[in-house]
């Protein structure tokens, strides 16, 4: 019984740093990785707004 204990324990700690390293690559392909995002494709939008009045400078 102890021996498997012991086997296990041993498996426990040589896998520790695979799922380290595997856990870290996730991360870093998810930052780094195409946008998962499904954005409408909008193209540019006209501006309907009026332009600022370059007289006024109240800040």
């Amino acid at each position: 019984m102890s021996n498997n204990k012991f086997g296990l324990t041993l498996k426990n700690i040589l896998l520790a740093p695979v799922r380290l390293v595997q856990y870290i690559w996730e991360a870093v392909s998810r930052i780094f990785g195409p946008s998962e995002d499904r954005y409408p494709a909008t193209g540019v939008q006209p501006f309907e707004g009026e332009p600022a009045d370059d007289k006024t400078d109240d800040w």
